[in-house]
């Protein structure tokens, strides 16, 4: 029985009465029904072609012919769970051992990237036998009971801060602690980490890990300066902890100098636990950690099982194989440094026209740029950028706008997505120009003037 494809109106009404309202959609004011969609675009149920921005998801490009190829010939011929010996999982473990330092070398397949961090945790805390953890401010780590216990972005707004997490300052060299101006930002913030340690240890308590996203996304799009992981991983493991990096966002190839985004920290660099997901399985629901035998002997020898019901079956691993294929085969590392240079060019053009754009900042396709009401005391421009730009935002004051599109995003696009925020930045300058205006105005000129903002405003959006 094929399905039913109900009118735009109709879904929202049986959206909003059947699906849980804290489950939110894109651009709610006037929500996108997508029904299709090919590479970095999507497509509406009127056919309308959308530049799609923000899918890291779908990492290689939505609906690959290559993917879906590979699922549904694996699909024909068997799905069952990992108890049974396979070879996709196996050979896709040493696919990805291959991008790898060579200590990370045990790996645990799992559904999504909540889960990944959630066996983290548990890999952490087996490990040091110690509870605590050192997480940064702002970070998100999943939606997990656990894992919203160390994501201030979301414990914030619950039920506050447990005693065994302790927050760090976010490394940002735009508006932190320590700027771009200083010498040493790296060793600077790395010392707080430091500080926070020996609070801790003072109080008589130990630290099981640092748990940190490799180029932290939420939090604003923040690059980390240089030697910052090092110097970390240097005074966690003297704390007894280990390190885990979290690249569920970043993680293949997207940062396009590297496979991971942990390794812009220095090849010598290398984490004790390492989780990834999203890009993963290109929308198939995959996602892992890996660690080294040392640490995954001590979660064995804990002598309970670690079982997943559809962590690496078959179908999973024969999808993330296609992925690592087309990643190579399409050299989409190399186009996120081509593709992701130009953006960046462009949006710089657009920061030298427009004070608004305070910062932008990024590497490969993980791009973002700021906007701020002025660009000396950086007070965020919150309200523009939810009102007047189509973009997904991030950071502490929702101001950053966010670029993590499919990785087949071509230099055309990056042209074309420029220009339309150009015009955008624009037509919001120009109405605060003539709000300016309106406000010396005699009221009864008001209605005339009223009539040319709705005018701009129904320019701006189709």
């Amino acid at each position: 029985m094929a399905l039913q494809m109900f009118d735009k109106e109709r879904t929202l009404q049986m959206r909003q009465k059947l699906i849980g309202q804290s489950c939110r959609l894109f651009f709610s004011h006037e929500p996108l029904k997508i029904v299709k969609a090919r590479g970095q675009y999507l497509y509406d149920e009127n056919g309308t072609q959308y530049l799609d921005c923000i899918s890291n998801v779908q990492h290689v490009g939505h609906c690959h012919p290559s993917i879906t190829k590979a699922a549904t010939a694996q699909m024909e011929l068997l799905n069952a769970n990992s108890r049974f010996l396979h070879d996709n999982i196996v050979q896709y473990a040493e696919r990805l051992a291959n991008t790898l330092p060579q200590k990370l070398c045990v790996f645990y397949f799992v559904n999504s990237g909540s889960e990944a961090n959630d066996l983290a945790l548990r890999l952490a805390r087996q490990y040091t036998q110690n509870k605590d953890v050192v997480v940064l401010n702002h970070a998100y780590h999943g939606h997990l009971t656990s894992l919203i216990d160390i994501s201030p972005y979301k414990f914030w707004k619950l039920e506050g801060q447990k005693e065994w997490v302790h927050v760090a300052p976010l490394p940002d060299t735009y508006r932190g602690l320590y700027r771009e101006g200083h010498p040493n930002p790296g060793q600077a913030y790395a010392d707080t980490v430091k500080n926070l340690i020996d609070e801790v240890q003072n109080r008589g308590r130990k630290i099981s890990c640092f748990f940190v996203e490799s180029l932290p996304s939420v939090g604003g799009h923040i690059i980390l300066p240089p030697g910052y992981f090092p110097k970390v991983a240097e005074y966690i493991r003297a704390a007894g902890g280990v390190f885990v990096a979290d690249e569920i966002q970043t993680g293949f190839g997207r940062v396009g100098s590297h496979f991971w985004a942990f390794q812009l920290q220095g090849e010598d660099f290398c984490p004790d636990i390492v989780t990834m997901g999203k890009p993963m399985g290109n929308g198939h629901p995959l996602a892992c950690v890996v660690t080294t035998k040392e640490i995954a002997g001590t979660f064995t020898a804990n002598g309970v099982e670690y079982f997943n019901t559809f962590g690496g079956n078959p179908v999973s691993c024969a999808i993330g194989l296609a992925v690592l294929d087309v990643i190579e085969k399409e050299d989409l590392r190399a186009n996120a440094v081509r593709v992701g240079s130009q953006l960046k060019k462009l949006l710089k053009q657009l920061q030298a026209k427009h004070t608004i754009i305070g910062d932008v900042r990024g590497v490969g396709l993980f791009l973002g740029f700021e906007l701020v009401k002025d660009r000396v005391a950086l007070t965020p421009a919150t309200e523009e950028a939810e009102r007047h730009i189509c973009l997904s935002t991030d950071g502490p004051w929702a101001n950053v706008i966010k670029f993590k599109p499919p990785m087949c995003f071509s230099m055309e696009d990056a042209e074309r997505v420029t220009e339309q925020i150009g015009f955008i930045l624009q037509v919001t300058e120009f109405m605060a120009t003539w709000q300016w205006g309106l406000n010396q105005q005699p009221s009864d000129n008001k209605s005339s003037a009223l009539n040319t903002e709705l005018s701009l405003a129904t320019l701006k959006f189709h």
